[in-house]
């Protein structure tokens, strides 16, 4: 991704935070860019692009900052607590202190579910390998790593989704935590 395009990005999501998707006119992108309409249109067509690649760029980011995390983590916990953390902590705290928070949620057209998708991908996949040297001990339980890599990040999110509030939220995850250390001999 060039500087141009995240710039685009950065500024999509602060303009998105504060009007909401719905009210945020592509102009009001390039005003908060510092771009021309038309360099915006060169890189993106509407609105559902934008959406779409911030899905992806977050996701890239987030990813990104857990491999960096990975070897001071101190083990599987800590590594679990690190994926939530980016997986969901960070777009929960996100979208509470976000205004428009509601409307930044329901903006995710059907257009950006694939991408949405992909992203639930990425990060099952992530769990996966971080429970696959625990496979012996999972299987005890009847567990494949890649079963329960799919229930935790679909359980993750939902507590995400779900949450009374941030207590509420780092209360179920750290029982999601408990349950996956528990069936990987940890616990």
């Amino acid at each position: 991704m060039s500087e141009r395009e995240r710039n685009i990005l950065d500024a999509a999501m602060r303009a998105f935070t504060r009007y909401g998707v719905r009210r945020t006119s592509m102009s009001d992108i390039c005003e908060e860019a510092g771009i021309s309409r038309q360099t915006l249109y060169n890189a993106y067509r509407n609105k559902d692009d934008i959406l779409r690649a911030l899905i992806g760029y977050y996701t890239e980011r987030a990813v990104a900052e857990i491999e960096a995390g990975l070897p001071e983590a101190g083990g599987l916990g800590g590594q679990l607590d690190l994926v939530f953390a980016k997986m969901v902590v960070d777009g929960f705290d996100l979208t509470r202190a976000n205004p428009n928070a509601s409307d930044l949620v329901e903006g995710i057209s059907a257009s950006s579910r694939g991408e949405i998708e992909a992203a639930a991908e990425r990060f099952r996949a992530l769990i996966e390998r971080l429970l696959a040297p625990h496979e012996a001990a999972l299987a005890r339980h009847g567990v494949t790593p890649r079963d329960l890599s799919d229930f935790v990040q679909r359980a993750a999110k939902a507590a995400g989704g779900r949450a009374r509030d941030r207590d509420h939220l780092l209360a179920q995850l750290a029982t999601l935590r408990k349950l996956c250390l528990a069936a990987a001999g940890e616990g």
